[in-house]
């Protein structure tokens, strides 16, 4: 029997689902057996940030009870397992998320890892998400907008009987308005697990449909989420050694973005 674990945050955009799929890639080179399973039954997008788009059956027909899980499993990115939402508004309007801790319990006797993508806000469909899990990510911005929400997530979570394991920032940068490490803690009252900083790679690899942690491994978001997935499962994890840039891919960078 595996363990799961929810990634939530407060609100959209602050990179919740970059987590998710990266992490639980990262975990599989690992050797873990990892399934990845996007609970945003509203505004699913996991598939898109997998390069996966076009799958015929989803979460949205298993919900609806008109397909089982096994069916809605698909191969991803360095051996993962993915489960897609869907993003038909028919299949949104089937799909009842009062099932989804029945499926999460099938998934759990065939794989090691389950991430849980969970919705943002504090909507049905996250309480239903954060109830099911085991333990839980919070992801949050550097900023005070942001730990506003995660406080909200947090509270709800432990209402409802989650472990928290702690925080993630996520693009964390050197803006002097960044709220530090010391003062996120002290606002959430959760350990920080991981600073994963303002990276351009993440955009660019979103863009192309293939996670930052297979597309540009040595980038520092890569290197953060990886450095997170050894310290979740006890490993060793020694980042590598920066490599110095010629003048001349420099100069291209600057001019052209790196792309």
């Amino acid at each position: 029997m595996g363990i799961s674990i929810t990634i939530a945050s407060g609100k959209g955009g602050v990179g919740k689902t970059m987590l998710s799929s990266n992490l639980g890639i990262a975990l599989s080179q690992f050797g873990k057996d990892v399934t990845i399973l996007d609970a945003d039954i509203e505004m699913a997008n996991l598939e898109l940030h997998l390069g996966l788009e076009g799958m015929k059956v989803a979460l949205h027909d298993v919900l609806a009870g008109e397909a089982d899980i096994s069916q809605a499993v698909y191969n991803g990115p360095e051996g993962i397992k993915v489960i897609p939402a869907g993003i038909s508004l028919e299949g949104l309007r089937k799909a009842d998320p009062e099932i989804l801790e029945e499926v999460l319990g099938k998934l759990l006797k065939d794989t090691d890892i389950l991430i849980i993508d969970a919705p943002a806000g504090l909507g049905r469909n996250v309480v239903t998400a954060l109830a099911a899990g085991q333990e839980l990510i919070i992801v949050a911005n550097p900023e005070i907008s942001s730990m506003s929400d995660a406080l909200k997530t947090k509270i709800v979570a432990a209402k409802l009987g989650s472990h928290i394991l702690g925080t993630v920032l996520n693009r964390v940068g050197y803006d002097k308005t960044d709220l530090t490490v010391q003062e996120v803690q002290l606002i959430l009252e959760t350990k920080i697990l991981a600073t994963i900083p303002e990276d351009p790679e993440v955009r660019r690899s979103a863009a192309f449909g293939s996670p930052v942690i297979v597309r540009t491994p040595n980038s520092p978001a890569a290197i953060a989420v990886k450095k997170l997935a050894a310290d979740l499962i006890g490993k060793k994890y020694i980042p590598p050694k920066p490599r110095k840039e010629s003048f001349m891919k420099r100069l291209v960078n600057g001019l052209f973005g790196g792309i």
